[in-house]
Formats: structure tokens, sequence, C-alpha cells
């Protein structure tokens, strides 16, 4: 095994991938930086809830934005990186950088009781189902 030389330009985990393209007889080169990584990510369903458990350590709480809408959940934020400037690296599998897990949702949320903590390196996101409304109809009775 190599050891790979840290460059302090690069976050760790960021992968280069790159693309040739012919354009109108010329070839262009385009680097793409991937830097989003996904979390190990467990959901749960019950009767009347869900819960999503998001595995990721080294986090504060306002490290991370979870936003739902249109039955879908997306959970994202960024881990700072623990780097050594110099530092010869023989063994990467703690990834850092963005980060970003989306969930769809089985079935209507209630939105204004969604609940989200962290602890001991796993965030717990709490969705409980929505009521379903009665709607009474009206009408002139033929």
């Amino acid at each position: 095994m190599t050891a790979q030389q840290d460059d302090p330009e690069r976050p760790l985990g960021a992968l280069d991938a790159h693309y040739h393209i012919l354009v109108g007889g010329q070839e262009i080169v385009v680097l793409r930086h991937t830097h989003m990584w996904r979390p190990p990510t467990d959901v749960m369903e019950g009767e009347d809830w869900l819960l999503i458990v998001v595995e990721i350590a080294g986090m504060q709480q306002s490290d991370f934005h979870v936003a739902v809408g249109n039955r879908h959940v997306t959970i994202s934020g960024s881990r700072a990186g623990t780097r050594r400037p110099g530092a010869a690296y023989h063994q990467l599998e703690i990834r850092y950088g963005e980060f970003r897990t989306d969930v769809a949702l089985p079935w209507p949320v209630d939105e204004e009781n969604i609940t989200a903590r962290y602890e001991d390196g796993f965030l717990y996101v709490e969705l409980p189902r929505a009521k379903t409304r009665k709607i009474q109809v009206t009408g002139t009775g033929r």
C-alpha cells in the first residue's frame, strides 16, 4: 500500500472525475469535484410515526440542515476534517466535507410537530403522521 500525501488545497474525501468532450473539433476537459457524500441512514416506521436515524459523529446540532416538503426529507450539512499538513495518510475511511441524505416519505407528515435531536453521534428525526381531516359536504340535497 502506498501512502497518499495530503494536499492542503483539496478536502479529504474529494474525488476528481474528469471527462473529455469533443465540441466542434476541440477537446474540452471537464473536471468535476464530488464533495458530497451520504452518511449511513436508517428509516423506521411505526403506526403513526417515521424515524430517520443518521450516523454522523463529530458534529454540533447547529451543523445540520433538515428540510421537509413534498413528502420528502433532506438532511444535509458539512463535517470538518482533521487534517495534518504534510502528513502521509496510510488509510482514509472517514468522510469529511459536505454530506446529504434524502428520504422519500410514505405518507404525509405533521410538519408542525417534527422533532430532531443529535445525541452520541446520531441524528434522530421523528416525523409524526398527519391526521386525516374530515370535510363536511354541503349542497342543495338533490
